[in-house]
């Protein structure tokens, strides 16, 4: 990394900066999208006649703002200058076309971070999108990021787990959309004129993934009286460990939603299902990343026995609790690992204490993952909505569904003269309700979870201290 840095630096009033957000023109910029972003549309355009809405010239030089300050940015970071170019020319024309829709199409296809991923290299990101568990909105947002590529990842990426697109990425400074829950950078949130045939890139922040896991990992543990081994207490007072944990478990989890045996397009993105076969696909794909970890573990990898505990905890104690109940498929995700993990007897929930057997813990997780694996691979035969039923059963056998659900009765309850997916207009928003220990623990957390809106590696230590 110091190599990296030192090739990128740039000399400002004589002092030499090697961070982008530590240049004088990083405030300059955020200042100025921050500007912007209360005049634009929920589509990214402005609105003149709106109330509240500048002139078309004091926006116009907004955008010039916008501008200098990637020009003044870019020489510290040579390998994206196509990019700036490219994302400069997209700012000044949707100015001089009257800040309608935007269309960052060039500059999106010209960003090419995966092309050569980089131990500790930054990028500068500047795009008019919506960010995931944050703004819905397609507002001007600004980035910095910085890449996490440590060799032993890149050899498993090589040799194991090939993911060409992956990024692993933390966070160095961003604007208000990311003063959110996103923890994501998707191609896919960006305002373009028409989706390009495929996707060159997709980055994940592993610092706010570690540091929101840490923080409510503490409160859990805290709250249920969990009698911690002392590997994972280390890991928890440990951000850069988390940060390495989390990091392998997205790149495996990321590429196994296009492998095993698919009895539907992997990403499901062109169809319409009930929410728990979305919960299903999610959880497979964790539950594959720790069936990695633990062979990894076994040939002595040493973040994989910390994926492990990432995913037990992070599935079992903030997933199920957080967000709203309307088809929260990864919260059900949560339940179903707790649930099962409960009827076997890793977990036991007694004298107000939560006991986790780490022994049998690897072994009955993987057993839920084949439960799962075994529903996908039979359901390649079945036809769409036998294949619902056939989740929901796996589901309701350790999560009791809704006593007024319809599809709980069965397909005798339903119209299923209907296309599978108006059927789905019969699912309830909360098919599968938390237990009572689930509704306790919202309550205690729920003030917990909230506070890591926006949280980064350094809020993290400090509300680990406090």
């Amino acid at each position: 990394m110091t190599e990296i840095l030192a090739q990128e630096s740039v000399t400002t009033d004589g002092f030499p900066v090697e961070r982008v957000v530590e240049h004088p023109s990083w405030p300059l910029l955020r200042e100025a999208v921050e500007e912007i972003r209360p005049w634009q549309s929920k589509d990214g355009s402005i609105d003149f006649d709106a109330e509240g809405a500048p002139a078309p010239a004091v926006a116009a030089d907004a955008v010039e703002r916008v501008v200098s300050a990637i020009e003044d940015l870019a020489p510290l970071l040579p390998h994206d200058a196509a990019y700036h170019r490219a994302v400069v020319s997209d700012l000044r024309r949707w100015a001089d076309g009257g800040f309608g829709v935007p269309d960052f199409l060039d500059s999106l296809l010209a960003f090419q971070p995966a092309a050569e991923r980089v131990d500790g290299r930054q990028h500068l990101v500047v795009f008019p999108m919506y960010t995931q568990n944050g703004n819905p909105d397609r507002n001007l947002e600004a980035v910095v990021l910085r890449m996490v590529w440590p060799d032993w990842l890149a050899e498993l990426e090589r040799t194991r787990y090939d993911n060409p697109l992956f990024l692993g990425i933390t966070f160095e400074g961003f604007t208000s959309g990311y003063d959110t829950n996103s923890a994501v950078l998707f191609p896919e949130t960006i305002a373009v004129r028409e989706v390009p045939e495929r996707f060159s890139w997709g980055g994940i922040f592993c610092d706010r993934e570690a540091a929101r896991f840490r923080v409510v990992s503490e409160a859990a543990v805290e709250t249920l009286g969990i009698d911690l081994p002392a590997d994972i207490r280390s890991m928890l007072d440990d951000q850069r460990r988390c940060e390495e944990a989390f990091v392998l478990w997205d790149m495996i989890h990321d590429r196994t939603h296009s492998h095993g045996d698919l009895p539907f397009d992997p990403f499901m993105i062109k169809q319409r299902q009930p929410f728990w076969m979305y919960g299903l696909e999610e959880l497979r794909c964790d539950l594959t990343a720790f069936r990695e970890a633990v062979r990894l573990e076994a040939e002595g990898l040493p973040q994989a026995r910390d994926v492990q505990y990432a995913v037990i905890f992070d599935r079992m104690f903030r997933f199920p609790v957080t967000g709203d109940r309307v088809k929260n498929y990864d919260g059900l995700g949560g339940q179903l690992l707790f649930a099962y993990l409960h009827k076997h007897d890793v977990v036991r929930w007694t004298d107000n204490t939560l006991h986790i057997d780490w022994e049998r813990a690897p072994r009955i997780t993987n057993q839920l993952c084949g439960e799962i694996e075994k529903l996908y691979r039979d359901g390649i035969d079945r036809p769409k909505l036998v294949h619902w039923f056939a989740g929901y059963d796996l589901v309701s056998t350790y999560l009791a569904p809704h006593p007024g659900s319809k599809w709980k009765k069965g397909p005798d309850a339903l119209d299923v003269s209907q296309p599978p997916r108006k059927l789905v207009d019969d699912v309830l928003p909360d098919e599968f309700p938390l237990s009572m220990f689930y509704e306790a623990l919202a309550k205690k957390l729920r003030n917990v979870i909230a506070s890591t809106q926006g949280i980064t590696a350094e809020n993290a230590e400090r509300t680990v201290a406090v």
